[in-house]
């Protein structure tokens, strides 16, 4: 399983994260891409967060980041990315553009982080996580029929072009303007993480 953020690294780097005061430094809370990648919605600031449905990490840094998200100004764009490394991390991305796709994601979101970590289901395949979301007021058969289409398929694609472009190798990660690669090990834990983003976020905005 790739988890970029192990116990180890989060104790290690946290010796050199960033404090309260001090300000984030390029090649060691985050990383300048050499290729700039495209935002989504030009004129606003792109901050994005790869994960995994199955990651413990990207599960532990919900309660941080989402309050986070909850309070980012309009000229702010936030997206998730699903990160594609094979097998179950695909069936878990797929089912999550799929609910994206019919605009629902933001209801099951956490019922779903929950029912992996918390209630210990797998959700391996296509027909366990449609029989899972339809507990939670999805169509099932809506569901399979976005999961197969040529759309979702579409996406899939674009979010495995989108990591390579970021160039990552685990979760969580977060890209800011399509130019800035940090995560809870380089920034020093999640709050840090967010720290780093806040910085980056000030300075794309200043380079509109």
């Amino acid at each position: 399983m790739r988890n970029l953020i192990l116990g180890a690294a989060l104790a290690l780097s946290s010796l050199f994260g960033i404090t309260a005061h001090a300000e984030p430094v390029a090649g060691q809370q985050y990383v300048e891409l050499k290729s700039p990648v495209p935002v989504s919605k030009p004129g606003k600031v792109e901050v994005v967060e790869l994960f995994w449905y199955g990651c413990p990490h990207c599960y532990q840094f919900e309660a941080t980041l989402n309050p986070w998200v909850e309070k980012l100004p309009e000229d702010v764009n936030f997206v998730r990315v699903p990160a594609l490394f094979g097998g179950i991390w695909n069936v878990h991305g797929q089912a999550f553009i799929t609910l994206e796709s019919m605009k629902v994601e933001h209801k099951v979101h956490d019922a779903v982080f929950n029912a992996i970590h918390q209630e210990k289901k797998k959700l391996a395949s296509a027909e366990e996580f449609a029989d899972f979301v339809a507990t939670q007021g999805v169509d099932r058969d809506a569901f399979l029929k976005t999961f197969n289409s040529f759309a979702v398929k579409g996406q899939m694609e674009k979010a495995k072009k989108l990591a390579m472009a970021y160039q990552i190798t685990g979760v969580p990660v977060m890209v800011v303007g399509g130019k800035y690669r940090f995560d809870l090990g380089s920034a020093g834990g999640p709050q840090q993480t967010l720290q780093v983003a806040d910085h980056l976020i000030a300075k794309e905005r200043e380079a509109l």
